[in-house]
């Protein structure tokens, strides 16, 4: 990333010292942990309100794990929504990518 995208970021996360911390425990740790969230969801045929609550759940510990590592604020509304945000984006795109394949296999003469 060049440095204006960098301090964009930053702009929006003020309390992260780095992007990298961001990037490391939200994007990648909280990200592949919603993935999996979103693959679970499908092979246990809930809905997406489960998948919702369980997304939700999922951003109060990565907001845990910001504030328990790097000392980061743990009950901040701006950072926990951003969190939840990126977090929802990976679980639904793995759901919607496994129920299609759920569906095509299951029912497969339709």
């Amino acid at each position: 990333m060049r440095s204006t995208e960098i301090k964009i970021m930053q702009g929006i996360l003020d309390e992260e010292p780095s992007t990298w911390q961001f990037l490391f425990i939200t994007v990648i740790m909280g990200g592949w942990t919603a993935w999996r969230t979103g693959k679970s969801v499908v092979e246990n045929w809930q809905n997406y309100a489960m998948l919702v609550i369980y997304v939700l759940l999922l951003a109060a510990a990565i907001r845990f794990v910001h504030h328990a590592l790097f000392h980061g604020s743990m009950l901040t509304f701006q950072y926990y929504v951003v969190d939840t945000v990126v977090l929802l984006l990976f679980a639904l795109l793995r759901n919607r990518y496994c129920r299609t394949r759920q569906m095509t296999n299951k029912y497969y003469w339709l």
